[in-house]
C-alpha cells in the first residue's frame, strides 16, 4: 500500500515510524514531513496541510491508498470528508466530529447534554459578561479560548486579576486569534491529570495505554503552559478500575452521543482527564493523537498500527485484537531556550546519533537539515527523546542519559518527567 501522512511534528514522526513497521506499508509519503521522517517517508514540500484540493491532486497523481491525518487543523478543515467524497480512505475524524476539539463550547454542551462528567462551566461571547461572572466564582478558575489554539489557549487563573486579564488577553487582545472570539470559563478541578487515547470506528471504541503529559515549562509543574514538555506511559494513576470507569462513563457515551448528533466519530479520540477523588472527569477532548503522548503510547503498541487504522476507517475495529507491551516508556522534550515565548531558530544540533546508540528513539519535532546531513533547531519543541524499559525507573534513567547526549544552544528540558509515577511507587513501597 501507498500511505500519505499529513503533518510535520514529533507526533507525525512517531506515526511514520510505527506505520513503517507494517508489512502492508510499501511506501509512505509525508506532507510536509520533517527531516527525521526521511528515514521512513518521502517528504513533500510546497503543499499546505489546509489545501484540500492540492492534497487530493497529490493523492490521485501518486495513487495513494490510505491517508493518515496527524494534526487537528486539517481535520477541522474537513480533509477526511473531502477525501471520502472522492473515494479515498483515511484515518481521522470528519469535520463535524472534529468539532469536539475545534470548539470547546460544543464539547462542553455535548457533555452536559449526555451526562458525561466534566467541570462546571459557562460560555461567553462578551468580555464584560465573562468578567461579571468570574467576580462571583471561586478561585482558581480556568479560562479557555473556544477554538483551536495549538494547545496553548488555556489559562489557569490563581487570582481575580489573573482571571480578568485572561479574558482580556483572549477576547480583547486576541492572543489566540479568532479562537478567542468565544471563551469557556470553568471551575478548577484539583486532581491529577492523565490522557486516555482510544481507537474508534464510530461504534466500537478501544482505549490505548494510559499516559501523562507535562504541560508546564519548568520543573515542579511551574512556569508557562506549553504544548507539552514530556510524557510517560502507562500512568499509574489510571488503575484498571479507573480505565474501566473512563471507558464506560466517558469514551463509550461520547461515541454514542456523537453518533446521535449525526457526527459519527472515527479515528483517534483523545480524552484529557482529571482524576478527582477516584473519579475521572473530562478536561478536554482532542480529535487526534496527543503530542507528546503518542511518543510513549505507540512504542508500547505491539499490534500493526496501519491495520488498526484501516479497520477504524472501514468500521471493522471489533475484528482487531490489539496487544500492548507490559513495558514503560518515557519521553523528554528538548526545547529551544525561551519556549513557549520567543526563541531563536537555526542552532546546530549535536549528539542525535549518540543518543540513539543508547537504544533510545529520537523523534524530530522542530528541526531542519543543514549541510553534511546535520540538523538545526527550527521550532520551540525541537526533539523528543523516548526510552522504553521493563520499569519506569529504568526508562527514566535511559531517557535522561540520552537527552544528556544531545546539545544545542540554550537547550532546555525538564528534569522531573514522570515524577508522579515515582512518587506513587515510593508510596507503595512504604505501605
Amino acid at each position: 500500500m501507498k500511505i500519505l501522512l499529513i503533518g510535520s511534528g514529533g507526533r507525525e514522526h512517531t506515526l511514520a515510524w510505527k506505520i513503517a513497521q507494517s508489512p502492508r506499508a510499501d511506501k509512505i509519503f509525508a506532507i510536509p514531513g520533517n527531516p527525521g521522517m526521511k528515514d521512513f517517508c518521502e517528504c513533500v514540500d510546497g503543499i499546505s496541510i489546509l489545501d484540500n484540493d492540492a492534497i487530493l491532486k497529490f493523492v490521485q497523481e501518486n495513487q495513494i491508498d490510505f491517508v493518515v491525518i496527524g494534526p487537528e487543523a486539517p481535520l477541522v478543515n474537513g480533509l477526511v470528508d473531502f477525501l471520502d467524497a472522492h473515494g479515498i480512505r483515511s484515518f481521522g475524524a470528519s469535520r463535524l466530529a472534529a468539532e469536539i476539539e475545534g470548539s470547546k463550547s460544543f464539547a462542553k454542551n455535548l457533555m452536559k447534554k449526555y451526562s458525561i462528567p466534566t467541570a462546571q462551566y459557562e460560555i461567553f461571547d462578551n468580555a464584560d459578561r465573562a468578567k461579571e461572572y468570574i467576580r462571583n466564582q471561586k478561585l482558581p478558575i480556568v479560562v479557555k479560548a473556544d477554538g483551536l489554539a495549538a494547545g496553548k489557549g488555556v489559562i489557569i487563573a490563581e487570582t481575580l486579576d489573573d482571571a480578568l486579564n485572561a479574558v482580556d488577553e483572549i477576547m480583547t487582545q486576541k492572543s489566540f486569534g479568532e479562537a478567542g472570539s468565544k471563551i469557556v470559563v470553568e471551575e478548577f478541578m484539583d486532581g491529577e491529570e492523565a490522557s486516555l487515547l482510544a481507537f474508534t470506528d464510530g461504534k466500537t471504541i478501544v482505549p490505548m495505554i494510559s499516559s501523562q503529559d507535562h504541560k508546564r515549562a519548568l520543573d515542579g509543574d511551574l512556569g508557562l503552559n506549553t504544548g507539552g514538555m514530556g510524557s510517560y506511559a502507562p500512568a499509574p494513576v489510571m488503575t484498571p478500575e479507573l480505565i474501566d470507569q473512563a471507558t464506560k462513563k466517558i469514551l463509550e457515551p461520547t461515541i454514542r452521543a456523537m453518533a446521535q448528533e449525526g457526527r459519527e466519530y472515527r479515528g483517534c479520540l483523545y480524552a484529557g482527564l482529571m482524576i478527582v477523588d477516584g473519579v475521572a472527569k473530562v478536561v478536554e477532548f482532542n480529535c487526534r493523537f496527543g503530542d507528546p503522548e503518542t511518543q510513549v503510547v505507540l512504542p508500547l503498541l505491539e499490534s500493526d498500527l496501519l491495520e488498526i487504522m484501516i479497520s477504524c476507517a472501514e468500521g471493522k475495529l471489533d475484528s482487531q485484537k490489539i496487544e500492548w507491551s507490559s513495558d514503560s516508556a518515557v519521553c523528554i522534550v528538548l526545547t529551544a531556550g525561551g519556549y513557549p515565548k520567543s526563541y531563536q531558530k537555526g542552532d546546530a544540533i549535536d549528539g542525535i546519533e549518540r543518543a540513539k546508540s543508547l537504544g533510545t528513539l529520537v523523534f524530530h519535532a522542530g528541526t531542519k537539515e543543514i549541510e553534511g546531513k546535520k540538523f538545526a533547531t527550527n521550532g520551540g519543541r525541537v526533539l523528543d527523546v523516548v526510552a522504553k524499559s521493563d520499569s519506569i525507573e529504568k526508562a527514566i534513567d535511559l531517557a535522561y542519559k540520552a537527552a544528556g547526549a544531545i546539545s544545542f544552544e540554550d537547550m532546555h528540558y525538564r528534569k522531573d518527567i514522570a515524577h508522579r509515577a515515582l512518587e506513587r511507587l515510593e508510596k507503595l513501597k512504604n505501605v
